[in-house]
């Protein structure tokens, strides 16, 4: 007879290897699971970052000086332009480091920026710069007209006499005309009329400074503001680039002989409001500071905003003998020159004629 078998006993060493399995792939489930969510979560945040705004057309976000960066977040919620939560937002400052470094301005959002561009954006102060362009040939006043009429600039000079705006640009000894540089010049929200018109009259110095050093030698002009008066001349009398020297020729020659200018828009300028679009008779005969026919010289003050081109012109104005000139008269701006009186009335004649025609 064989001998009775012994029941089988499971080794407690056994069991611990079981259960220790067992956790372990709780533990790698558990890991694999939370690396998956973590994936994810960068996925989504990695999107969030370089995908579009919410923007159905080009706008622009306005940033109040000392507003923080959950602020800004609020308002690109408030405004539509993000659906993803603050926590993404946080992440984004976090991995950019810009929040301490934004600043407060008018910010372009086109179709298509994404947070990152804008954070980018803001961080370096890459605000909207608007434009503003100063005709040459303007007067002062119409410049305030234009400029009065600037949208998003502050208006401070609305009520101000031209007097008092020349006192603020620190022109009070010569006033404003003719003291502003034709030229664009931008702006900033936030930046007011006087900011824009500074700029434009420390342009002007440092043209007027710069052509008046290189002027040619024995003009017959004592300062530059005196330049800057006979250029104003010359800027309305002509339009045409290539004639500008010739014109300024022609009135030097007459200063340098006591001859009077003689020239059209000093007298419209001096007319003021009481011009009506044509000169006549008594326009030429009447009397005023500005009026070249009846006075010699130049006149008191610049009569326009003269661009850099009519300042370099009349700084080295073309030679030659000639003391007249008339326009053609066909619609092309322009202008028959003349050395004597009998010259110039045949060209004159010539005018006439054309304009019957």
């Amino acid at each position: 007879m064989s001998a009775p078998r012994k029941a089988a006993v499971a080794s407690p060493s056994h069991g611990r290897t079981g259960i220790g399995r067992l956790l372990g792939i709780a533990v790698l489930a558990l890991l694999l699971a939370a690396a998956a969510l973590a994936f994810a979560a960068w996925r989504d945040y990695r999107q969030f970052a370089d995908a579009p705004l919410s923007l159905e057309a080009d706008t622009t976000l306005d940033i109040a000086r000392g507003t923080s960066y959950r602020q800004i977040v609020r308002t690109l919620r408030r405004e539509g332009h993000t659906r993803a939560a603050p926590f993404y937002w946080r992440l984004l400052d976090r991995q950019m480091g810009v929040s301490g470094r934004l600043h407060a301005g008018e910010y372009a959002l086109p179709v298509g920026i994404t947070p990152r561009q804008l954070l980018a954006k803001m961080a370096a102060g890459e605000v909207v710069q608007h434009q503003f362009t100063i005709v040459d040939g303007w007067t002062f006043r119409q410049l305030r007209v234009a400029l009065a009429q600037e949208t998003g600039l502050r208006q401070t000079l609305t009520i101000a006499s031209d007097d008092e705006i020349a006192a603020q640009l620190g022109l009070a000894d010569v006033g404003a005309e003719g003291c502003c540089l034709p030229e664009t010049y931008a702006w900033i929200k936030g930046e007011s009329d006087l900011d824009v018109l500074r700029r434009a009259a420390a342009a002007m110095r440092r043209t007027l400074d710069e052509l008046w050093a290189a002027r040619v030698p024995d003009l017959p002009l004592k300062s530059p503001y005196e330049a800057l008066i006979l250029a104003s001349i010359v800027e309305k009398e002509t339009g045409i680039a290539s004639e500008r020297a010739e014109v300024a020729g022609v009135f030097v020659r007459r200063l340098r002989i006591g001859m009077r200018l003689q020239t059209d828009p000093t007298v419209i300028y001096g007319l003021g409001e009481g011009y009506t679009g044509r000169l006549r008779r008594r326009d030429l005969d009447g009397d005023t500071p500005y009026n070249t026919y009846t006075r010699a010289g130049l006149p008191p003050t610049p009569i326009a905003l003269p661009g850099r081109a009519a300042i370099a012109a009349t700084l080295a104005p073309a030679g030659g003998d000639a003391l007249y000139f008339v326009a053609y008269g066909d619609g092309s701006g322009r202008h028959e020159f003349s050395a004597t009186l009998a010259e110039h009335n045949r060209a004159v004649a010539r005018y006439l004629e054309r304009l019957r025609r």
